[in-house]
């Protein structure tokens, strides 16, 4: 009798769990499962709208003789390698700043770096745009402290249009990354700095030898998560340069180009569905290598 009430309840409480958990299974299924199915038979077509035909592998054929493409890759790999590991760092400095207890105004100064992370998009393209035009205040003020002799064309030349989108990128994200640097901080018993301090052990010693190894895995999961949005990078190139990744598609990334594909210049559904999935074998590989490290570790 005993053990025919248990199963009952547990029969009660299953299917009580999958009531529970069936609207969201139908959402995911509906707005994230079904579009990841559809854009791979779609990668498997060429044309648009109605007027789909089947290629097969055509779409990898026109991918890699596509100048465009490689041109986008490019750019997005050269964001990933310089942006990461200066937003990374420029995160954990700021945290380790704002963790000293002797700081004044620490939550001012918290709010000021973070605030770019909830700002409005539009609001901070039109101010990056403002600032950095020919006659903006950074080449005003360059010009007047003498570091540079002409203004900077940071929206019309290639070289420093690359930089201006890493810098706004910089300026927008490091606030998100250093929240979980300052929260991981806090959380150090202090007793191992003191110990460490009575052993002789310098101020540097104890941040690269002590510090940095109890920070690795949010060091681990900030980079993974920045190098994903990165290699998603969308946003600031679009406001910045109006869609079209220029001058000379010199910030055009794979994001943009899989918009500009579906939308724009002769829209192609299914090459844009065979570059979309570039970023997903890049986000895997970069996932595998997260949990591979994660592992490693324990």
């Amino acid at each position: 009798m005993a053990t025919t009430s248990r199963s009952s309840l547990r029969r009660y409480y299953d299917v009580n769990g999958w009531l529970f958990v069936a609207p969201a299974l139908v959402l995911i299924s509906l707005f994230m499962l079904y579009p990841i199915l559809r854009s791979l038979a779609l990668s498997f077509y060429s044309g648009r709208g109605m007027m789909l035909k089947f290629s097969g592998t055509g779409n990898l054929v026109r991918l890699w003789n596509d100048p465009v493409f490689w041109k986008a890759l490019e750019n997005t790999v050269i964001f990933f390698v310089v942006q990461v590991p200066i937003m990374i760092t420029m995160a954990l400095i700021l945290a380790a700043m704002l963790n000293n207890p002797k700081l004044r105004y620490s939550g001012l100064f918290r709010t000021m770096i973070f605030l770019p992370c909830v700002s409005s998009l539009v609001a901070y393209s039109i101010l990056f745009k403002s600032m950095f035009s020919l006659d903006g205040v950074v080449n005003n003020t360059l010009l007047t402290i003498g570091i540079i002799g002409e203004p900077i064309g940071w929206l019309t030349d290639p070289f420093w249009a690359k930089v201006l989108i890493i810098i706004a990128i910089t300026w927008r994200w490091t606030g998100y990354n250093m929240i979980f640097y300052l929260a991981a901080l806090q959380n150090i018993d202090r007793s191992i700095y003191e110990a460490a301090k009575i052993d002789g052990v310098p101020s540097w010693g104890r941040f690269a030898f002590l510090t940095i190894p109890m920070l690795k895995p949010v060091i681990l999961f900030t980079t993974i998560t920045s190098t994903i949005g990165t290699l998603q990078l969308f946003d600031e190139v679009y406001n910045f340069t109006e869609g079209k990744g220029g001058p000379a598609d010199s910030t055009l990334t794979l994001s943009l180009y899989i918009y500009n594909l579906t939308f724009r210049f002769m829209p192609s559904f299914g090459y844009a569905a065979t570059v979309s999935y570039v970023i997903v074998l890049m986000v895997a590989v970069l996932s595998f290598l997260q949990f591979y490290a994660a592992r490693e570790r324990r």
